[in-house]
């Protein structure tokens, strides 16, 4: 752990604090399947645990700080400081089935200097407790697992290309637009992939595993930490005009600098 600084060492120290609860707590999770009430109270209240844990260890070292966190919302802190990101379990409806594959996703996003809100994200960690996985990134230092320096794939071809996504569900999200670009990809790459934590994909795109990404309709606590990831481990974030800003919550696509343009051209197309 000799190459976090201060501030990455706080934030992973929250995360695996929280992280090992809900380990436990998924433990029960599987046990609770079989009961006909059902888990789904006992994983809202692991959710607001592990918030409350995360909460309790960033504001003990950074008293000052403000937060933006999924359960609790905005928390005003100095303005003139940064604040955190926070969301405590990506990937509740996987934690909620039983299913090993969920995060911590924790970010720290700096005040713009001329006081006019809040400007970039400054350090990240996206946390695995089931695979005890600690993908960390801090601007202009790269992006890490453990002590080993992520790189996003060097794939160029859409046809070797594995890519991440989110589809809409419940209600959520608009389901002729997802089908439309599906369209437009799915038939171009070697497979999409659906696995339900998008700091997750993010984080794996960091790290090579996926090549691509793309979803809407997500939160800043969704995005915050994998963005910075990508973009510390040498990928481009934009939204679907090809736009970049610190967070992207509405829209989401990243991938290599080579699979970017030709993702956004596909997208565009789709969205026409």
């Amino acid at each position: 752990m000799s190459m976090f600084s201060g501030l990455v060492r706080v934030m992973e120290r929250a995360a695996r604090k929280a992280g090992g609860r809900l380990r436990r707590d998924f433990g029960e999770v599987e046990h609770l399947q079989v009961s006909r009430k059902g888990p789904s109270d006992f994983v809202s209240k692991a959710d607001r645990v592990a918030e409350r844990t995360i909460y309790d260890e960033l504001l003990h070292a950074r008293p000052d700080w403000g937060f933006v966190m999924e359960e609790a919302g905005t928390i005003e802190g100095d303005p003139t400081k940064p604040r955190w990101i926070v969301d405590p379990l990506d990937g509740t409806s996987n934690f909620l089935h039983g299913i090993p594959h969920f995060a911590v996703s924790i970010a720290a996003q700096e005040p713009k200097p001329d006081g006019s809100g809040w400007g970039d994200v400054v350090a990240a960690v996206v946390y695995q407790p089931i695979t005890d996985e600690t993908f960390w990134a801090e601007k202009t230092r790269g992006a890490w697992l453990k002590d080993g320096r992520l790189r996003v794939s060097s794939r160029s071809h859409l046809s070797d290309a594995l890519i991440a996504t989110g589809i809409p569900y419940g209600g959520r999200g608009d389901f002729a637009e997802w089908s439309r670009i599906f369209a437009a990809i799915g038939p171009q790459v070697a497979g999409i992939r659906r696995f339900g934590a998008a700091s997750l994909d993010l984080a794996w795109l960091a790290a090579g595993r996926f090549d691509g990404f793309w979803e809407s309709d997500l939160a800043d606590w969704d995005t915050a930490a994998g963005c910075l990831l990508v973009r510390e481990a040498g990928g481009f974030v934009s939204d679907y005009r090809g736009r970049s800003q610190s967070i992207h919550a509405k829209q989401v696509l990243a991938a290599n600098d080579a699979l970017h343009s030709r993702l956004h051209k596909l997208l565009a197309g789709a969205l026409k």
